[in-house]
């Protein structure tokens, strides 16, 4: 591909702003300099400042969001967790995006990538990737509520179907776990609410094979994954 399509598609700048871009940096590909937008050069290979392009198949990481934070593209929506990322990542081409969402005050485990494909893989329905809660509730969760939840009978308020089948595990009388491998809106704190157990914190603490605490991340912090792994 030409130089500042590459440099566009990784995040370095724009096409428009390639010219410059070039004039400011040290560029070479398979040992030879770079000093125009339509040198040709592929991304294994090309080295930007002497480091090489980070993902060139393709970016893969999990994020430890923290509470706060809004999983969307539009400023106007506070603190995002693109704000976290890395300025290449944030401008990436395809633009990098969470794979599924968490609300703005739920924290944990989430997963990020341009991988369109990725992201259909482990979001449809028919995949079943589980996915596990830590909530903690404003009252203790009825002893019922495991047997309901399992069952598949859960209808939550202007939801057509019913929930899918979920595993809950309750630790504590006000704290559990709960495992779904589907999303519906705000299911998790919906689900416990239902049963009379509102939440007062909530944690993703596994996607799949990948669990928060293996990845040994402080809040805000992110980790490359291997997209095979899950």
């Amino acid at each position: 591909m030409r130089l500042d399509a590459l440099l566009s598609r990784y995040g370095y700048c724009s096409r428009r702003e390639a010219s410059g871009w070039i004039k400011r940096h040290s560029i070479t590909f398979k040992g030879k300099p770079c000093s125009s937008p339509t040198d040709k050069v592929q991304a294994e290979g090309i080295l930007l400042d002497g480091e090489p392009v980070e993902f060139p198949d393709g970016l893969y990481a999990a994020l430890y969001k923290p509470e706060g934070y809004t999983c969307s593209h539009d400023d106007g929506e506070g603190d995002l967790i693109y704000d976290l990322l890395p300025f290449q990542w944030r401008h990436r081409n395809p633009a990098v995006s969470s794979v599924g969402r968490l609300d703005k005050e739920t924290s944990g485990l989430l997963l990020l990538t341009d991988d369109g494909k990725f992201i259909h893989r482990m979001t449809s329905p028919r995949h079943h990737v589980a996915k596990v809660y830590e909530a903690v509730t404003e009252e203790d969760i009825p002893t019922e509520a495991v047997e309901l939840f399992a069952s598949g009978t859960l209808t939550l308020n202007g939801e057509p179907r019913p929930c899918a089948p979920a595993l809950l595990e309750i630790r504590e009388p006000r704290r559990a776990l709960l495992t779904l491998t589907e999303g519906k809106y705000h299911q998790v704190r919906r689900m416990l609410a239902a049963v009379g157990a509102p939440v007062l914190s909530l944690c993703r603490v596994s996607i799949g094979s990948l669990h928060l605490d293996s990845l040994n991340l402080e809040p805000g912090e992110w980790a490359p994954i291997r997209p095979d792994a899950l």
